[in-house]
């Protein structure tokens, strides 16, 4: 059983009191992949002073040269493919396949960020008097501290910590402890790539600990968490304290409308992908599924059939097409939805049990006759559990697919134009699919949600990450 270290101020370390904590499969019961340090405050704090004494230096190096870091470390995770795949499927337990397209992803992040150090700009604008230049000019936060998900622990890191680096912020990123593992390979890249000492500091522990540090302390300069609405909620009341600038990502209960022109192995494709990929662990995953009345029962007969037949199993298997829940509390919180589900007056169409032995293993589930109330309409389960509710015709169905806290992805399938760009306008979600699933994002798109999904401030990915990362100084030059 492999022990592994925290990163900081370039040095591979233990944690200062010798606790850790184990990472375990999720696909094979009783499985420990390796130990972990759970770091203590003070550790968190000496992370954070390496990235606040760091930072000027990096943030003075010319940007092109910081992306071209960036670039190198693209290079490097194009190489480690296969690794990191394995990696991420033994300890997260999606499917190999899909933990080498979450590494094409990371591997594009960095490519795309590391061209972003040719491109910072400001404006120049025209002067108010005679001999006068405005012009305003990008500047990095300073240290910003990262909290991540387990269900993608390269891609979601990876977003964050390429745009900061790009910037020339620094990095103190505390990674889930059920996905260790896939982050320290991240880390280990980045400081292949060349990046400093203390530029990038990799802290693995408990929230409380860690995270509250992290979030508390007054050198933190801005704050990037993705994860639940209660615990980011719980973060943007910490950080105000300190005016510290937050970003927040804390997930969906995303709808794909399904119209009645809609050609019927597309729908159920998209939905299977969006709701059944990934286990259904994914803020952006298909959970509710509006159908219009005149092809709900075909749909709804064709949606059964194939969740009957998708193979559940363990990832590294190359014929499995969805692997386990992330661990026991994960597998318990699903079968307590389909209960629930089942107590409202839901039609449970198939599955609602364990899949296999083994593992963490629930079977792909179809619920019929859900109404918007119920619970299992409007709570985020975070796995492999589908509703259908009826709608009446695009306007209901837009009606019920906007009547939820959430508005993170929102899905139609329709061969009328007319009715899609309808849909674009009126649906009241941050990303607008149109005969796609709901997951899958592009690298170069600005990605967040609406309502209770984000803070309602700044985008991730693209373009648009700037905003969070820098901020704007106006200048006046008279001469």
């Amino acid at each position: 059983m492999k022990e592994f270290k925290n990163l900081i101020n370039g040095q591979w370390v233990d944690a200062s009191n010798g606790a850790t904590f184990e990472n375990t499969n999720p696909a094979v019961e009783g499985e420990v992949l390796g130990v972990f340090p759970s770091a203590t405050r003070e550790d968190t704090r000496r992370a954070i002073a390496a990235a606040r004494e760091a930072f000027p230096k990096w943030a003075g190096m010319p940007a092109p040269n910081r992306g071209a870091i960036l670039d190198k470390a693209s290079q490097i995770i194009a190489g480690r493919m296969d690794e990191l795949g394995a990696v991420l499927t033994r300890e997260e337990g999606k499917t190999l396949a899909e933990a080498k397209g979450e590494a094409i992803r990371a591997r594009d992040l960095f490519r795309y960020f590391g061209g972003e150090g040719w491109r910072i700009r400001g404006d120049m604008l025209p002067g108010t008097v005679n001999d006068e230049l405005l012009f305003t000019k990008r500047e990095p936060l300073g240290v910003i501290g990262m909290i991540t998900p387990w269900n993608f622990p390269l891609a979601i890191p990876a977003w964050k910590i390429a745009p900061a680096l790009a910037y020339g912020n620094t990095v103190v990123f505390k990674p889930a402890s059920f996905s260790p593992h896939t982050s320290l390979l991240l880390a280990e890249i980045l400081m292949e790539a060349g990046l400093p000492a203390g530029v990038f500091n990799y802290i693995t522990g408990s929230g409380r600990e860690v995270g509250d540090e992290i979030v508390s302390s007054p050198d933190v300069k801005g704050i990037s968490f993705t994860g639940s609405y209660d615990v980011g909620t719980r973060i943007y009341a910490q950080a105000i304290k300190n005016l510290t600038r937050v970003q927040l990502e804390m997930g969906g209960k995303n709808p794909t409308i399904v119209l009645n022109d809609a050609k019927l192995d597309l729908a159920v494709d998209i939905v299977v992908r969006g709701g059944f990929g990934l286990t259904g662990q994914a803020c952006t995953a298909t959970s509710r599924v509006i159908v219009e009345e005149g092809i709900a029962a075909e749909f709804a007969a064709a949606l059964t059939e194939a969740a009957r037949k998708f193979k559940v199993g363990d990832g590294m298997d190359s014929s499995t097409q969805m692997g386990p829940a992330v661990n026991q509390d994960q597998l318990e919180t699903d079968l307590k939805y389909i209960k629930i589900g089942q107590d409202e007056g839901a039609q449970l169409l198939v599955g609602g049990g364990i899949a296999r032995s083994g593992g963490f293993y629930v079977q792909p589930t179809v619920f019929d006759g859900v109404e918007t109330g119920m619970r299992i309409a409007q709570e985020e389960i975070f796995g492999p559990v589908v509703c259908i509710i009826r709608a009446k015709n695009v306007d209901d169905a837009i009606e019920k697919a906007n009547g939820i806290g959430f508005g993170l992805s929102a899905g139609i399938v329709t061969n009328d134009m007319h009715k899609a760009l309808t849909f674009a306008d009126r649906i009241d979600a941050g990303v607008v699919k149109i005969n796609e699933p709901t997951t899958g994002l592009a690298a170069h798109m600005p990605f967040g949600g609406f309502k209770h999904s984000s803070a309602n401030t700044f985008k991730e990915q693209g373009g648009s990450a700037i905003d969070f990362y820098t901020r704007v100084k106006t200048v006046y030059l008279k001469h």
